[in-house]
Order: structure tokens, then sequence, then C-alpha cells
């Protein structure tokens, strides 16, 4: 579960792609995204992950997207059986779940190689509220925080007895109870020093605060924000139609 929980959390690599600009990171994966989505055929589902394992080779996080990746076979699986049960053929059940698979890695090539820091600059050069940013922002560095303390609390109830892989599935989830209570205790106080840090540091006291750091796109960064749009577009529209 641990070796899961670590495919959640960013870690800085010195690679090209993590030096780009984030908003051609993120233009990257939206396009992925895209390209994902409309996918129909196993050759087309076969190019999408091509192109999404590429980026993540380029990128030296292909070992920790496989941690985020695996996380999604359960539902992938959960997609394919229930697709089964409805009358979908097999073929076409498989590449409804491998699409799933295929979207989840499209979106992780952009939080996984982008800092929480860099992803708040683009949310707020989409002019978006600042309170919304800032929810997002410290929604996305306290979610794996947290998993690791969850991690932590399991490891803590196993010692002194906890036993969470017996019984059924109901008792199973009220063994899940001592973990939860801590958990939820555990979020609530970071909350709380969380919101003193924001009152020391006078958080809406300015309307229109300034950052430190500005978004700067390079040559680097227009090449392959052209050149993507160059290649996806054309490819987008042979899926979409089937020519």
């Amino acid at each position: 579960m641990q070796w899961i929980a670590q495919g959640f959390i960013f870690r800085r690599v010195t690679s090209p792609f993590h030096q780009l600009d984030p908003r051609v990171k993120l233009l990257v994966s939206v396009e992925l995204f895209t390209l994902s989505l409309l996918v129909g055929s196993l050759p087309e589902v076969i190019i999408a992950l091509s192109g999404i394992f590429a980026i993540a080779s380029i990128s030296n996080i292909l070992r920790r997207m496989s941690r985020t990746l695996s996380y999604t076979l359960f539902f992938a699986i959960i997609i394919f059986v229930i697709n089964i049960l409805v009358g979908y053929p097999l073929m076409d059940a498989f590449v409804i779940a491998v699409r799933f698979v295929a979207i989840v890695g499209s979106t992780s090539v952009f939080f996984l190689t982008t800092p929480p820091d860099e992803l708040e600059l683009v949310m707020k050069w989409f002019r978006l509220p600042r309170d919304i940013v800032f929810a997002f922002v410290t929604a996305v560095r306290f979610v794996p925080v947290l998993m690791m303390d969850a991690l932590q609390i399991m490891d803590a109830q196993k010692s002194r007895g906890l036993e969470l892989q017996k019984g059924n599935i109901f008792s199973r989830f009220k063994r899940f109870i001592p973990i939860l209570i801590p958990l939820i205790v555990d979020a609530v106080l970071r909350s709380g020093d969380l919101a003193e840090a924001m009152e020391s540091r006078a958080y809406g006291a300015v309307k229109k605060p300034t950052s430190l750091h500005e978004l700067e796109m390079g040559l680097l960064g227009k090449v392959v924000s052209i050149s993507s749009i160059a290649l996806i577009v054309p490819v987008s529209y042979l899926f979409l139609f089937g020519i």
C-alpha cells in the first residue's frame, strides 16, 4: 500500500519535460486526455498509451506512474466486468476499461511533473478566484500527506493486534474505525495549524497579492506547444472520424 501511495507524491526529477513551462505540461496532458477520450478501438488505445508512456519515459516518471496506474487496475476490472454484464462485446469492454487507465495516465503526466507551486501559478494565470486556487492547491498538497498518515496509523494499529485482512466485508469495515478516527483527528489538527498560518500571514488582506515567481515560456516550450498541437489535431481527427 505504501508503494502505491508514493506514486501520488510529487518528486522533483531532472528531465527535459520537468523543465518546461507548467502551461506547456498542462497542454500536453490535456491533449493526451482528449486522445484517451476519443479512442474506440484496440489500435487507438495502443497509440494513446504509447504516447502517455513515451512522455512518462522522457520525464523519468515511468516507475512512479506505474504505481498510480496499478491503483486504477481494480477500477478498470470493475468497469470491464460491468460492461460485459450489460451486454458489450468482449473487445469493446476491454477498450473501455483500458481507456479509463489511459485517462488516469494522461492526468498523472501533469501532476507527477508539476509541483504545487507551479500548479498555483497556472491557476492564477487562468484568472481563477484566489480562494478556489488556494483550496485546490492545498488539497493537492495534503491528500498525499493524509495517505501517508493513514498508512502510518494502519501500521501502528496492526502492531497493537488489529487485523484488517480477516473476516467478511462488514467486519473489515468495522475494523477500519480505529484507523479513521485518528486520521480525522489528525486532519482537523492540521486544518487548525493551517488556519493559524494563514492568519499569521494576513491571508486575504490584499485583494491582488503579487507572486515571487512569474511564468515564462521559453523557446523550447513554444516549440513543444506548436509541435504537440500540430500532432494531436490530425490524430484526434483520425480517431474521431475513423479515416
